[in-house]
């Protein structure tokens, strides 16, 4: 995968969105399935906390990237080992981006169906969460995937 640049910056009122269901989600308060993502820094070492919606898909877990090719992304791809968190439930879990077109696509479907209210726009320009296969398939590179699987 090509790396790209994130392609929906961060506003101020998104800061401010992230940080309280953040804060929610630590508390243990169920947001449709929200979780608290904590990386690793890439450069600084210095654990960095994100909402994310998981996403399943056959049993398996997966997380998406709606904004593109953002810190976390990057951290990630540098640092897999991760932890997931809802109130006291912490899940120590490895990140395995997705190099399967297919799986991707399947996923990018399934995300967009449970989540595309919210993350809408934050999708690149011509994705939209009604958008078929081969439009999904033509986006791979912007969007990334990542497999969780119990570390």
């Amino acid at each position: 995968m090509t790396e790209q640049t994130s392609h929906a910056p961060v506003t101020r009122a998104d800061r401010v969105f992230n940080g309280a269901v953040r804060w929610l989600t630590d508390r243990g308060v169920n947001l449709a399935g929200a979780q608290t993502l904590t990386v690793t820094g890439r450069k600084s070492g210095v654990p960095h906390r994100v909402p994310v919606n998981p996403v399943t898909v056959d049993g398996v877990r997966y997380l998406v990237a709606p904004r593109g090719v953002t810190d976390w992304v990057r951290n990630v791809r540098v640092h897999p080992e991760a932890q997931l968190r809802r109130g006291r439930r912490v899940t120590d879990v490895v990140l395995d981006e997705c190099g399967n077109a297919d799986r991707h696509v399947v996923v990018l479907q399934r995300y967009l169906a449970r989540w595309g209210w919210e993350v809408g726009r934050l999708l690149p320009d011509g994705l939209t969460p009604d958008a078929d296969a081969d439009t999904l398939r033509r986006h791979l590179d912007l969007v990334p995937v990542f497999q969780v699987r119990a570390a």
